[in-house]
């Protein structure tokens, strides 16, 4: 069950810069290696729910839900959208800037989790991740993913604080010049506007 075709996938998977990974850097950035720590953790627990409805079987039911899949989708695209409108703001919740903003763990932690519970794919990348590593035995079949998933959190978890941790360290270079802070939050804005066009053009 658990081999090393699995880690090896799931790490490739986990390492690939997505969503999870713009945001947490943006708050190593932005608000230092706590931030980032908050943000790592927000997002991986928002993978729970899809872990759950993949191993309970729900990720089918949305994905042949073209509705209720369009539905959590939009809502996706609109929250990216508000990400991105934060961070090209001079005093949004995203925004890198020379003066370090505390804001309270909680709430970089939700904002983490929001990204990754309102995109539908996750739901059924685990259904189609997953099952392939599974024993074969029915009567295991869901401790099996549920430990699989674990795993796939835990992985998540690691890297994600390693970028933002990077991020965080980068902040002293990176910010000493009001030029570099204005590509650097232009720049995040513009790749959260395209992940959410991309998120956009999904189908169930």
């Amino acid at each position: 069950m658990i081999s090393i075709h699995f880690l090896l996938t799931a790490f490739v998977v986990v390492i690939a810069p997505g969503t999870g990974v713009i945001y947490t850097l943006a708050m190593g950035l932005g608000q230092g290696p706590k931030a980032a720590i908050w943000a790592a953790l927000g997002c991986t627990f928002g993978i729970l729910p899809h872990l759950a409805a993949a191993t309970l079987g729900l990720a089918a039911v949305l994905h042949t839900s073209a509705v209720l899949f369009n539905v959590v989708k939009f809502a996706g695209v609109a929250y990216l959208l508000y990400l991105a409108w934060q961070a090209v703001r001079s005093d949004g919740a995203l925004a890198v800037t020379a003066e370090r903003r505390i804001q309270a763990g909680f709430v970089i932690a939700r904002r983490g989790a929001l990204i990754n519970i309102l995109n539908p794919k996750l739901s059924v990348f685990f259904l189609a991740l997953l099952p392939p590593f599974l024993s074969g035995v029915p009567s295991t079949a869901t401790l099996e993913m549920a430990v699989l998933g674990g795993i796939f959190m835990a992985m998540t978890f690691a890297v994600f604080v390693l970028y933002g941790l990077f991020a965080a360290k980068a902040r002293e270079l990176l910010l000493g010049s009001e030029r570099v802070m204005r590509w650097l939050n232009r720049s995040f804005a513009a790749i959260f506007v395209a992940l959410a066009g991309r998120l956009a053009m999904e189908r169930a």
